[in-house]
Order: C-alpha cells, then structure tokens, then sequence
C-alpha cells in the first residue's frame, strides 16, 4: 500500500491550468515534496488530495483510501496548513499569536 498514490489524476478549470494525468506513488516513510514554479499545479494536486476541490477525472488515495469517497477518515488522520493564511479582520494580534502557539 502506498502513502499516496494518484492514477491519470486531471483537474480542469475551463482556460484556466489545472493539472494534467498525474501519475503518483509514494511509499508509506518516504519524504516528498512538492517543488516547481507558480502555476506547476502543485497546490491543485495537494488541494484534490485532501478533498477540498473535486478532480475532473482520475482517482486518487492516501494510505489505500479513496480521497473522495473516504475524505472524512482521511482528514481525521492528516494535519495540512496552507501557504497563505487568512485571518478574521477584526482579530487582535493577541488572538492570532494565541492561535499560533496553539498549533
């Protein structure tokens, strides 16, 4: 069983780049990152993996589970924190530095 595995995984946004065919296995213990220029698709892939943006075809798994159909157990296993981060607006910087440690 793989970690992450993706098979001919392809999101489309109209004109806009998606991702194409992405072909991926990850044994469980292995490192692996996602590296490229903006606009590569490495946030789309990571996005479809956890769910929270549905593939135009393809599948997908984390640790041999469908990433769609078992998206809840999934996330229940899995800790992500995204590049950018949106605070409240009306936040105090006391409360954000709070919310901080407590990650």
């Amino acid at each position: 069983m793989f970690a992450i595995e993706t098979n001919n995984l392809t999101k489309n946004y109209g004109k806009s780049r998606g991702i194409k065919d992405v072909n991926l296995q990850v044994n469980q213990g292995e490192f692996y990152g996602f590296i490229g220029p903006n606009g590569a698709g490495k946030s789309t892939t990571i996005r479809l993996l956890l769910n929270f943006i549905y593939p135009t075809s393809g599948n997908m798994k984390i640790l041999g589970r469908d990433c769609v159909k078992e998206s809840r157990i999934i996330k229940e296993q899995l800790g992500y924190v995204p590049s950018e981060v949106n605070y409240y607006k009306n936040m105090k910087v006391s409360e954000i530095i709070e919310i901080c440690r407590k990650f």
